[in-house]
């Protein structure tokens, strides 16, 4: 939904998320391995079976850790992908119904949580309900769009949680005094993925417009609107002028580009359609004076078709919006429709998940906190703790020594770098409080309603915040999500409780595969407060430039080497990497690893050289590790998507395009000069 939206987010929270190989003989797991319980996988953390030993590690890494796992594995049909990340997902779904399902056995010990948790999915999996209800519940919400008369009342509708706007609008700390709060407004309302999608021709992209076209007559057949057909033409011929004007996904990551601070004077200057007081009043920011203005070009071309479209068409558009986002809360038909375009047309989805499935991931969307103080209690042991604390210490101490050894930074930019690193605030399993959900109205007859006023609560949540020093316990993920990711404005990073499992991170693996996998997860987070974005942040999370010009040239010219070696790969036939686009995740990616290498060998410094197993050494294991924490395959058409829309590079290439670079890993499996994925040393990319 619109309130959802969050201004600045290709940035502000940036992520996340296996021949004998030694002569030594291998020695026995039961004499090997220094923890007493069971790696889940294997005998130490691996799964061996998962390996292609025919490919060379040097010609194919990614194939050979996990080839024979992509030769046998389907990608599930209700699945865009299958891999590591959709295993844990699964499995966290299933632990977050049993925790409702307790709670609903026994609603007098579980408290308000319990009842609204209990009534919310109750409103989404009584079928029978929704059925009967048909479209009687949208009728109040398309009312408002109905009663819109002027412009005014159109700008006013924009401001409404639940409403499309083709301006979004979020509230997040001051990139320039990151301990208050500002709002913060940039280009929106499409209803493909983004700009790409209408104006890149093709076979394909003309299909999939096509299907688009098709979704909105279905969505006004089944609302009983007329002329679908006409509206449907007007609408996209909207939205097609709107991508005209949109920003590309690269660009929209440039912090110089997207930080302008405006006040109301200047707010009216740039795009006086937009009525900005009206316009903010009605978002409940009267209050404010100042606003950034991200894509400034986008808002006021966005502005002048408020003059050139008719009213009518805007009201069509968003009668459309309104229905099409809130598919899923409505009858059979419309929740089918809205999978049938945007899963199996726009990324080749076969099949709806079940809807206890979907059901779980409502109650993460609308009431996460209150699942995840539960899930924590159950789910987060102790010992996981204790170890991610020493793991990270060393992830921390090795960066430090890179840093120190770094031949290209002059010492004053270094002492700053330091300095941002020692300030550096990591968040492990889950928050220290938790969100206060009782003031959210649920009711279990009304699941339309329940979405919208749960939307409503997510944004009157932030408005509560204007005026108050940023809160920084505050925390974007649920503790049940299987995902990490660092906020340059508070120089933090957050690994929830639901990663923190096998294969990234076992208590009872090799900590080889522990530092090859988390090590490298959480070493990516971290790598982000130095990649080509959040590297103009210091050590508060306020943007400056603390670089000497000479050093940053050097990070520069790193940079766009590695930003070319992926401008060559085409992960699609027709489609290649956007290198500018993924540059800070693949920056990322190759700091992450490097630190987590440090990291490991400090470790192995402090507890002792580690024995061969299974014939495999230490460093051995842990790139192997690696490998397998991104073992994954995606669908063509939701991997098109990515490579149009995602910062972050596919799996196999983050991988393969990073280990190549990587000096230990040609040590530790004596790759060599004629192997497919061989470098020469002076066109590997070292930054961090």
């Amino acid at each position: 939904m619109r309130k959802s939206f969050l201004i600045l987010s290709a940035f502000l929270l940036t992520g996340a998320a296996t021949p004998a190989l030694a002569d030594a003989a291998a020695q026995s797991p039961a004499t090997a391995m220094p923890q007493a319980a069971k790696a889940r996988y294997g005998t130490w953390g691996a799964d061996l079976g998962a390996m292609d030993r025919s490919v060379k590690p040097g010609d194919d890494f990614w194939r050979y850790v996990n080839g024979n796992w992509d030769k046998s594995t389907q990608i599930a049909a209700d699945r865009t992908s299958a891999g590591v990340g959709v295993l844990l997902v699964d499995q966290a779904e299933a632990q977050v119904k049993a925790i409702v399902e307790d709670l609903a056995r026994d609603p007098a010990k579980s408290g308000q949580i319990g009842r609204q948790l209990g009534d919310f999915y109750a409103s989404w999996m009584d079928e029978a309900a929704i059925e009967a209800r048909g479209i009687a519940p949208l009728k109040p919400y398309l009312a408002r769009i109905d009663a819109v008369r002027s412009r005014s009342d159109l700008i006013k509708l924009f401001a409404r949680p639940g409403y499309m706007s083709p301006i979004g609008i979020g509230i997040l700390p001051d990139p320039a005094d990151p301990t208050r709060y500002i709002a913060a407004a940039g280009q929106g309302g499409l209803g493909l993925p983004n700009r790409d999608y209408y104006l890149l021709e093709g076979a394909k992209y003309d299909a999939i417009r096509k299907g688009y076209r098709d979704y909105i007559v279905k969505i006004h057949q089944l609302a009983g609107l007329p002329d679908g057909e006409t509206k449907a033409d007007r609408i996209i011929a909207l939205e097609t002028a709107l991508a005209r004007v949109h920003w590309d996904p690269a660009r929209q990551r440039d912090i110089k580009q997207i930080y302008n601070p405006m006040n109301r004077a200047q707010l009216t200057e740039l795009a006086p359609q937009l009525e900005w007081p009206a316009f903010l009043e009605a978002s409940g920011l009267a209050g404010v004076d100042t606003v950034i203005a991200a894509e400034k070009s986008a808002i006021t071309e966005t502005g002048k078709l408020l003059d050139t479209i008719p009213l009518q068409t805007w009201k069509d558009y968003s009668t459309f919006h309104f229905i099409s986002a809130n598919a899923p809360y409505l009858p059979k038909a419309f929740d089918q429709a809205n999978f049938d375009f945007y899963s199996k047309t726009l990324r080749g989805v076969p099949q709806q998940r079940e809807r206890w499935k979907r059901g779980v991931q409502q109650l993460n969307t609308f009431l996460g906190e209150g699942v995840g103080r539960v899930y924590v209690e159950r789910h987060y042991p102790a010992e996981s703790n204790r170890q991610m604390t020493e793991l990270i210490a060393n992830l921390r101490a090795g960066l430090e020594t890179r840093l120190a050894a770094s031949t290209w930074m002059d010492e004053s930019t270094k002492a700053q770098a330091r300095a941002k690193l020692a300030a550096f605030d990591p968040r492990i399993g889950h928050p220290a409080k938790w969100i206060d959900y009782s003031s959210l109205k649920v009711d279990r007859n009304d699941l339309l309603g329940n979405a919208i006023r749960g939307n409503e609560f997510a944004w009157n949540l932030q408005l509560s915040r204007l005026g108050k020093p940023v809160d920084r316990a505050l925390w974007d993920m649920n503790p049940q999500e299987v995902n990490a990711y660092y906020n340059p404005l508070m120089n933090q990073i957050t690994v929830p409780a639901a990663i923190l499992q096998a294969p990234y991170f076992d208590p009872a693996a090799d900590p080889a595969v522990n530092y090859g996998g988390i090590g490298a997860i959480i070493g990516h987070e971290i790598g982000h407060g130095f990649d080509d974005q959040g590297r103009q942040f210091d050590a508060s999370g306020k943007i400056r430039d603390w670089w000497t010009a000479t050093s940053g040239e050097q990070f520069t010219a790193r940079a766009a080497k590695l930003g070319a070696q992926y401008d060559q790969y085409e992960a699609i036939p027709g489609t290649r990497i956007n290198g500018k686009l993924t540059m800070g995740e693949n920056i990322g990616d190759l700091g992450g690893l490097e630190m987590a290498y440090a990291a490991y060998r400090r470790h192995v410094a402090q507890h002792g050289e580690p024995p061969v197993i299974d014939g495999m050494t230490g460093d051995q294991r842990f790139f192997i590790a690696y490998a397998q924490a991104w073992r994954s395959k995606i669908r063509e058409d939701a991997l098109r998507e990515r490579l149009l829309t995602d910062p972050h590079s596919p799996p196999y290439y983050r991988v393969n395009g990073i280990v190549r670079n990587v000096d230990a890993w040609y040590k530790a499996f004596d790759v060599k000069p004629g192997d497919k994925m061989y470098l020469p040393p002076e066109q590997r990319v070292s930054i961090w």
